[in-house]
């Protein structure tokens, strides 16, 4: 069934975004987060790599990691979420593996944040657009579920996290992206600016002119809205709605 998301209405309290990369979140549902916060949900990110392995190619990878830690965290302003709210775990970017170290990670930040509603990667692989199964992401996405459930709620698991104080914590459903059938809509039409204002504080990504960023997001967030027969000129972003709890 298609949810036509009023996020006026619906909006949950608490939301937490789980990706591989900076600027994963911008390209692809950072209209979302714009309207969630606008609702008056308090958004969280988390982040498991730095993007160091990434542009400029010509600085130390040191130096790249605080570069893109800090566009991550002036993107994320540009939708409403705030710097401290932005979190980096710190594996290696291009080697990240499904490990029991990433979902305690990720467990760590969804008993910190204890969200209503947690959006994370698509853990399938596409045959379609390579683009889209980095192994970074289907690792982290395949660690978000577990960390969903069972880890975050179970206090057995992870038992280092309760001995710190992370109380466990159900999260009651996930929003994965890119995972059909999709079933959550929510219009960004009102708010593509700023997602277009997050993806391009991400400056050092988007220096080699491969593409044109403004044209790439409105034809795929228009594709969107086509196919799923929604209403004709507005924006769309969209997930699959999971329960967990």
């Amino acid at each position: 069934m298609k949810t036509h998301l009023d996020l006026a209405l619906d909006a949950p309290g608490s939301v937490l975004v789980v990706v591989a990369h900076p600027d994963d979140i911008d390209f692809g549902t950072a209209g979302t987060v714009a309207r969630l916060t606008d609702a008056g949900t308090r958004v969280a990110y988390c982040l498991a790599t730095s993007g160091e392995a990434g542009a400029p190619e010509e600085l130390p990878r040191d130096q790249v990691r605080r570069i893109r830690e800090a566009e991550q965290c002036q993107a994320a302003k540009q939708v409403g979420v705030a710097s401290e709210d932005v979190h980096f775990l710190g594996f290696p970017d291009g080697h990240v593996e499904y490990t029991l170290a990433l979902r305690r990670e990720i467990s760590r930040i969804i008993r910190l944040t204890r969200p209503d509603v947690v959006i994370g990667m698509n853990p399938e692989r596409s045959w379609d657009n390579v683009y889209r199964s980095h192994p970074d992401h289907l690792a982290v996405a395949e660690a978000t579920m577990a960390a969903v459930y069972p880890d975050a709620r179970n206090p057995h698991a992870h038992v280092e996290l309760l001995q710190a104080g992370y109380a466990p914590h159900a999260v009651p459903e996930v929003w994965i992206g890119q995972l059909e059938p999709l079933d959550v809509f929510v219009d960004i039409t009102d708010v593509f600016d700023r997602k277009l204002a997050a993806l391009t504080s991400h400056a050092t990504q988007l220096t080699h002119g491969r593409f044109d960023v403004e044209t790439l997001l409105r034809e795929w967030a228009t594709r969107t809205t086509t196919e799923h027969g929604l209403p004709p000129g507005r924006l769309t972003e969209a997930f699959r709605r999971v329960p967990s709890a």
